[in-house]
Order: C-alpha cells, then sequence, then structure tokens
C-alpha cells in the first residue's frame, strides 16, 4: 500500500479526547432547546420585510418562476412536458416558487395564487430543525444552512404551508425552500419575484407599510376581497408574504389557522423531546468527562513511573 494512500490512525488519547469532545457538543445542541420559549403573538422586527400578492391583479404570466430559478441558480422542472420547457406542477426540489391556478368546479371563476415561503414571524420549521440548519435572519427571512442539514426533514412535517421540499433525486439529500432572496436583500435589491412582475400583483417593502398597503385596498373596495381581510396578518402568528384574495384563501391552498404562533405550539412538542433525548446525552458527557480524568491520572502515574525508573537504572 502507498504511503499516500494509508488511512490516518489516531492514539486512544486521541479517540478518548474525541469521544469526550463529541458528548459534550451534543450536550450542548440539546440542552438550550429545552427551556426555549416562543411568544404566543410574536411582533415582526422593525427590519422585517415583506411580499403583498393580489391575486385580482395577477394575470399568471409566470415571469415569476424562471427569475426565481435563474436567481437561485434551479434549474428547469421539464418532467411533465419530456423536458420541453418548464412547467412544475407544484412547490419541489427544483421549484421554490410557483404561480397556481384554481378553477371553480362549476361555472367560469378562477384564480391564480403565488406560492412560496412564507417567512412566518415565528416560523413552525425553525423550531422544529434539530441542528439549527433554518433560522430566522436578518429583515426576518427564513434561511437555510445546507452544511447543518440532515435531511431529517422534520421541518416538512412542522410547516403548515407544506413549503420545504425534499431532494428526492438527490443521493445525499437536503432540504429545498424560498429564502426571500437573502443574498439579494442582504445587497439591498429587492427578491428576483417582485422585481420582474409586470403588473404588481406581487410588491417588496417592509411588512408594516405593505400590510397598511393591502388594508387600504381592501377599505377602498367592499367585497371586493375575500372575507375583507389581509391573509398573513394573523395566520400562525403572522408571516411575512401577505395576500389578498377574490376567492376564499382555503381555495387558492392557503390553509385557516388560529392566531398563534405555530412556533409557540411547537416548542411543547421539542421540550418534551429534547427533555428524554438530553438524559441519555447528559450521562454520555459526564462518562467522557470521568473517562478523561482516569486518563489524566493514567498519564500521570506513568510518568511518575517512568521517572522513577530511570532514576534506579542511573543509580
Amino acid at each position: 500500500m502507498s504511503p499516500a494512500i494509508i488511512p490516518h490512525q489516531i492514539s486512544r488519547r486521541q479517540a478518548l479526547l474525541g469521544i469526550v469532545g463529541l458528548g459534550g457538543t451534543i450536550t450542548g445542541l440539546a440542552v438550550p432547546a429545552v427551556g426555549s420559549e416562543h411568544p404566543e403573538h410574536p411582533v415582526a422586527a422593525p427590519d422585517a420585510v415583506s411580499m403583498l400578492y393580489d391575486n385580482t391583479i395577477c394575470t399568471g404570466c409566470k415571469a415569476c418562476m424562471p427569475a426565481c430559478n435563474e436567481a437561485n441558480g434551479l434549474p428547469p422542472d421539464t418532467l411533465q412536458t419530456g423536458g420541453l420547457w418548464d412547467m412544475p406542477a407544484d412547490l419541489n426540489s427544483k421549484t421554490k416558487n410557483i404561480i397556481k391556478l384554481y378553477k371553480e368546479p362549476e361555472g367560469p371563476g378562477f384564480a391564480y395564487v403565488k406560492r412560496q415561503c412564507m417567512h412566518c414571524l415565528d416560523p413552525a420549521c425553525v423550531t422544529g430543525c434539530p441542528f439549527g440548519s433554518l433560522k430566522k435572519s436578518d429583515f426576518g427571512a427564513v434561511t437555510w444552512n445546507s452544511s447543518l442539514c440532515i435531511g431529517c426533514r422534520y421541518c416538512e412535517v412542522a410547516c403548515p404551508f407544506d413549503v420545504p421540499k425534499f431532494e428526492w433525486d438527490k443521493w445525499n439529500p437536503k432540504i429545498v425552500k424560498c429564502e426571500f432572496c437573502y443574498d439579494r436583500l442582504q445587497k439591498n435589491e429587492q427578491p428576483a419575484c417582485t422585481a420582474v412582475c409586470p403588473t404588481g400583483a406581487v410588491i417588496f417593502g417592509k411588512r408594516t407599510d405593505l400590510l397598511a398597503k393591502g388594508k387600504e385596498r381592501v377599505a377602498a373596495a367592499p367585497g371586493k376581497y375575500f372575507e375583507n381581510r389581509v391573509y398573513g396578518e394573523h395566520e400562525a402568528g403572522g408571516t411575512q408574504v401577505l395576500y389578498l384574495s377574490n376567492v376564499a384563501f382555503s381555495k387558492i391552498g392557503l390553509p385557516t389557522l388560529g392566531s398563534t404562533s405555530l412556533g409557540h405550539y411547537a416548542t411543547k412538542v421539542t421540550a418534551v423531546i429534547y427533555k428524554w433525548l438530553s438524559g441519555p446525552i447528559l450521562v454520555a458527557g459526564l462518562l467522557g468527562v470521568v473517562i478523561k480524568k482516569n486518563w489524566n491520572r493514567h498519564e500521570a502515574e506513568s510518568a511518575a513511573h517512568e521517572k522513577e525508573t530511570g532514576l534506579r537504572e542511573q543509580l
């Protein structure tokens, strides 16, 4: 065997120190989650950005879809068209943003809807992620760190909007979701989808401003919008993607939710899970400390024995 490909060998000392370090790291990851709390009704950060989508203005041109793909380096989803053009059926591992069509079962009625991550004020996906790969970043964007994701799909289960998608076609699958074009936000640029919308069906701005604008539209045209309200103001504790619709929100795929933060509910579940997990993990950590202490004592005794042996040989 060539020396260049000989596997790296470690000593017992290195192995024991690794065990100790691993126990401490895992303990540190698990224990803090036990006491974390989330308010029932979170308040948006002062710099929280937002999208306001009005389906009465949307023409279904789908210009936002290729713009999103280009901005995020996503390939077109041509499965349904035999490789001809981009036509995803829904959000998936290649699609972070989509325009969908709702048609009345009977009659000519229809409506469009834009779907992407809702960027909740207190996201259930962030609370449910055991390794912190999802987090609430600057501007309120819910971002994803691929290096921390283990593909457990807890975020898929936690999200009430069915947004995070799994890379089923990858050998090392991870999660894909809209991140509010976070890299563009950091450069003071708006998301790609809002930048290209030709009719202004989806607009970008501060959440406080867009929420006020949505309410102004409702007040200016009573009866035009469903329930005369803005979806996302209170749902699941509030979202940063807001909707105005001329048909029931449930018909265009937006779930009926209460005003309590889902992160608040999720914490109660994860607190129980982490509580029971933290016991064995703490025991492993303590055993690591004991092993390290005993090893240090063993090395000290060995050094003393070698010194004593050396002195006898000199005599």
